[in-house]
Formats: structure tokens, C-alpha cells, sequence
């Protein structure tokens, strides 16, 4: 039976950066501390202004391509998960399926999914190979919430940041690498993280707080809300659920994972979640602290550093787990090749 395994890992992040001393100036009631202490972030990188999800996608993947001598030509499929498309239409992966010059005998699309887009990309491009309809999957994640935030508003402000990562998943001789795939729904927590103005629809319709007048804020034609205790409130309730159907359908018990990799959100919020889970310290990974919450981003990010720190090894168990926006679920265990 065909399996399909993560071969390699790339990110990309823009060259601005955004520190809290930055923000602290902008805000003066919150100080360079009190940003560290409540977000665990300290930098974040920002987009250029003529910068956007497709540069930044193609720059992860040509860093891909390089580190790990592989051919455009030999692509033969492209997902892209972003939240920030550079257009309505046509698709992003379309562009960039252009720009990297991968063969045009190549699928390309699209994924509107945020913090749990990575996921659910792997699960489709495990699918695609499995299934026997391509030979590998060039997965890739790009956001720019920047684009989106109100710079009035540091609820905001002081946790996103922009990036974008490479994937190669290709036929995995080894045996099954990827399993325990489970995924979640919720889109009666739509209103809580949102995008109001910019779309076909107002969004003030379903969330009528994130109406800028109401938060004291001057529209910037997007103004990204987000209530911060609903979507604590719906981590705290469906990670745990998530983890417990994850180990089940993976067969594998919680003492044999060797790495939890989860959307990394905030420090607060992932520490909460690891005193509730009962996970060792040194298991639980926390890397954002130079690049704060990048969406789709996050994950691919930390495992890319975890091989660059030599803490994550061919034969190690990961299980990764993504949660927010949507609001959306999805998790999986990883055999890593």
C-alpha cells in the first residue's frame, strides 16, 4: 500500500520586524514586560507593503527546493493554506504554481483555513498520494494578518505575525508515517475571530462586536477582531477531546509520543493547555517567542527549527495539533522519516 511521509521542512519569514519596545511606544499603559508576559512574544515579522501571501510562499519553497536539492519540474501538486489570498480570484496556488515554474501538467489550489490549515493540508496531500493520483505534494502555508490588523489595535497587534513554510510530502517506502488524522468543526464560533469589512459580506452581521466604532477604533478596511476569553474558552474545551481521538486512532498511547507540536497561539494559552494535558515540559514545544502567532505557520515553523536544533530525529514520534479560527480543528501523529 502506497504511504505518504514529510520529507523536509523549509520557513520563511519578511525582514521587518516588529518589537514590543515598537509597540510599547504606540501604547505606553503597556509596557515591553507586560507584553512578554501576557503573549510570551517578543518580536514578530512583518510583510513589506508590497509584499504578499504568494512572494512569501515562493520564497519558502525555492529555501525548500534549495536545502534540499529539489527539482520544480518534479512537483506534482500544490496546496496552499492562507487566510490573506493576494486575490478573490484565481487561486494563489495558481501563482505560485507560475512563479516556481513547476510543470503545468501540476494541480494547484487553494485552503481557506488559519490555525489548523497545516494540518488539514497534510491530510489532503496524504490523501493525493495514498490514493495514487500523484507521487508527492508540495504543501505550502502563507499569511499576512498584518495586512488585516488595525494598527489601533493591540489585542491584535501584539500577537500576529507574517510567514510562510514549505512541506514536501512524498511516497514513504518505510511504511505508514501519518495516522491518527482527526479533524473538527465548529462554524458557530465563526463570529469570535473574523475579518468584518473587505469581503463580499459584512461581517458584523454574525459578530456585530467587532464592529470597529464599538472597539474605538477608525476602519482600516478590514479591522481583524478577535475575542480572546471564547476562543480561550473553545481551546480549553476541544483540545483535550482532540488529543484523547488522536491517540486512539493512531493506536499509540500519550507516554509514546516523543514531541507535542501544537498552534503555537500564545505562551499563556499553550501553557494552560500542557499543565491540563499532563504533558512533561521537554516534550511540549513552545517556539514563538521570535515570530509570534503566524496562523498556518506555526507548526511547520517549529518542526523546521526542532531539525535545525538537532531535537527532532528520523525515527521520533510527533503529534501535532491545530485549533482557532474557523473555528477549526485537526491533528495527527507523525512517524518523522
Amino acid at each position: 500500500m502506497n504511504s505518504a511521509k514529510i520529507s523536509s521542512v523549509s520557513y520563511y519569514l519578511p525582514e521587518r520586524i516588529l518589537s514590543n519596545s515598537d509597540i510599547a511606544e504606540l501604547f505606553p499603559e503597556w509596557s515591553v514586560e507586560k507584553i512578554s508576559a501576557k503573549t510570551g512574544i517578543s518580536t514578530r515579522h512583518i510583510a513589506a507593503t508590497d509584499e504578499f501571501a504568494s512572494d512569501m510562499a515562493v520564497n519558502a519553497a525555492k529555501k525548500l527546493f534549495h536545502e534540499n536539492k529539489i527539482d520544480p519540474n518534479d512537483i506534482e501538486y500544490i496546496i496552499l493554506s492562507t487566510q490573506t489570498p493576494d486575490y478573490y480570484l484565481p487561486s494563489t496556488a495558481c501563482i505560485i504554481q507560475d512563479k516556481l515554474g513547476v510543470p503545468t501538467s501540476s494541480g494547484a489550489t487553494d485552503i481557506t483555513l488559519g490555525c489548523s490549515g497545516y494540518v488539514y493540508a497534510l491530510g489532503l496531500a496524504k490523501g493525493l498520494v495514498e490514493s495514487g493520483q500523484v507521487s508527492n505534494v508540495l504543501v505550502l502555508t502563507s499569511d499576512t494578518y498584518s495586512k488585516f490588523i488595525n494598527e489601533a489595535d493591540k489585542s491584535v497587534r501584539t500577537i500576529f505575525g507574517d510567514a510562510a513554510t514549505a512541506t514536501l510530502v512524498e511516497l514513504d517506502a518505510a511504511g505508514e508515517s501519518i495516522s491518527g488524522i482527526t479533524y473538527g468543526t465548529d462554524g458557530s464560533g465563526a463570529k469570535s475571530l473574523i475579518v468584518p469589512n473587505g469581503g463580499l459580506r459584512k461581517g458584523t452581521a454574525i459578530s456585530p462586536r467587532s464592529e470597529p466604532m464599538l472597539r474605538e477604533l477608525n476602519s482600516n478596511g478590514y479591522d481583524l477582531y478577535m475575542d480572546g476569553p471564547d476562543i480561550f474558552n473553545f481551546t480549553i474545551k476541544v483540545v483535550p477531546e482532540a488529543l484523547g481521538k488522536i491517540l486512539t486512532k493512531a493506536d499509540v498511547r500519550k507516554d509514546e509520543i516523543d514531541l507535542f507540536v501544537f498552534h503555537q497561539a500564545n505562551a499563556f494559552m499553550l501553557d494552560h493547555l500542557r499543565k491540563k494535558l499532563e504533558i512533561e515540559d521537554e516534550k511540549f514545544i513552545v517556539s514563538m517567542s521570535d515570530i509570534g502567532n503566524t496562523v498556518s505557520s506555526t507548526i511547520p515553523i517549529a518542526l523546521s527549527k526542532l531539525v535545525e536544533e538537532d531535537k527532532l530525529k528520523p525515527g521520533m514520534t510527533v503529534l501535532l495539533l491545530g485549533f482557532g479560527v474557523g473555528l477549526s480543528w485537526g491533528g495527527m501523529v507523525v512517524k518523522w522519516r
